[in-house]
């Protein structure tokens, strides 16, 4: 009997052996999730998406599921190396996020599991999980999608802040804005057009001309210069020149400004023209800048100033200047006077795709990393998990500008 026993014992663990699942899900596996991650500075081929894991909110804090997460041009300099003191790799790039509360932190208040929200992040946006604290969060309106929150945060609170506490924009002003068809050019279109008889300088692609022409007053090609066509127009120059390039425009710019008139520095995309950071580049872009004489903006009743988002509310403390930015931007959405231009949605594993499309000044309005869309089937072959893209790529991107399409719109 005792060997019957033992016998049927050893029978009935094997048919229990034989139950489990192949790959058993562990509480481990739980508390994993899916992040694009930066391996090292340099080209595409640098980017992956991987398994990470899952944060937890420490006190402060505020646990977001990502729904969608915004791509910037600073991105692409990140990704570069291409940014002052830039962060040790493997990193999570990214700065802005929308999603859904999910847990919060110690002392975190203001907040309930549940809600939709939007929110700035010290790197790490491109994933399936955030931690950030709670003054970088924001609620979002019912009627707001999350790709448009996502594409709200960095470009409109940007805008703002250089247009109305910067600059001070009134009524019948001009303003030139740089990159206009992009997401930041898009929001400082439609933030003008809250002001009566403010006049828009936009310089774009030509191929955006048609897509952007009833967002600004006047459409300027970048390809050509743009100083002449304005004084035609505004012999006297304008009253905000806003440039995210850096380089010949910071001369350019300055000597476009009326008197009493600002000119604000946000970005230096020009120092961007191959897949990798570029020397060359830098250094002309460096020695192109116009050595600025104090004396001659004294004389001539001119300001200028630089503007930095990220600087001012991770480094700087400004994170009330930005909540009021913020309350009054969502009370300009309520009245619908302005709403986020989203010009493409992409899955985390299409990164290497959308920041092709941002360096090839591609894009109308704002790429979205959408963390639940899947890989479109075509891209298959060419994901963030299987393209080795190699930097010789640079000289075909170059001159592409005009018919380089990856995905169709999301118009």
């Amino acid at each position: 009997m005792a060997k019957e026993g033992t016998e049927m014992a050893e029978e009935s663990e094997q048919i229990l052996d034989k139950k489990e699942p192949e790959n058993p899900v562990t509480a481990a596996d739980l508390k994993e999730m899916r992040a694009v991650v930066l391996t090292g500075f340099g080209g595409l081929n640098k980017l992956k998406v991987t398994k990470k894991p899952m944060p937890e909110p420490q006190e402060g804090e505020v646990k977001i599921r990502v729904k969608a997460c915004g791509l910037n041009f600073l991105d692409l300099m990140v990704r570069q190396g291409n940014i002052d003191n830039p962060p040790k790799t493997p990193l999570v790039p990214g700065f802005e996020c929308s999603g859904i509360v999910e847990a919060m932190g110690e002392n975190t208040k203001g907040f309930e599991i549940g809600d939709r929200v939007m929110a700035f992040v010290n790197y790490n946006a491109w994933a399936e999980v955030v931690c950030t604290p709670l003054d970088f969060v924001y609620k979002i309106p019912d009627d707001m999608t999350f790709p448009e929150a996502a594409a709200f945060s960095m470009n409109f609170v940007a805008a703002y802040m250089m247009l109305f506490e910067v600059a001070n924009l009134r009524e019948g002003m001009s303003v030139l804005v740089h990159s206009a068809g992009g997401g930041m050019g898009q929001a400082v279109a439609q933030l003008c057009s809250t002001v009566p008889n403010v006049i828009v300088f936009g310089i774009a692609s030509p191929f955006k001309h048609e897509s952007i022409k009833h967002s600004v007053t006047h459409l300027f090609d970048r390809n050509v210069d743009y100083v002449p066509e304005v004084k035609k127009i505004s012999p006297e120059g304008v009253d905000i020149v806003l440039d995210c390039l850096c380089g010949e425009n910071t001369g350019k710019g300055l000597a476009l400004l009326k008197p009493m008139g600002t000119y604000i520095l946000y970005g230096s995309s020009n120092m961007v023209t191959g897949e990798t950071k570029s020397f060359f580049s830098f250094a002309k872009s460096w020695w192109q800048v116009e050595k600025v004489n104090p004396i001659k903006l004294y004389e001539e009743n001119k300001a200028m100033a630089g503007f930095s988002l990220l600087n001012l509310l991770f480094k700087q403390g400004g994170c009330n200047q930005v909540k009021t930015a913020v309350q009054k931007l969502l009370s300009l959405y309520d009245q619908k006077k302005i709403k986020p231009v989203v010009d493409s949605l992409w899955a985390l594993e299409e990164v290497k795709e959308a920041m092709q499309r941002i360096h090839d000044r591609g894009n109308i309005g704002k790429l979205i990393l959408d963390v639940e869309k899947s890989p479109t089937p075509l891209m298959a072959n060419d994901s963030t998990e299987t393209s080795e893209a190699g930097e010789e790529e640079e000289e075909e991107h170059e001159g592409d500008n005009d018919i380089k399409e990856r995905m169709p719109f999301i118009q």
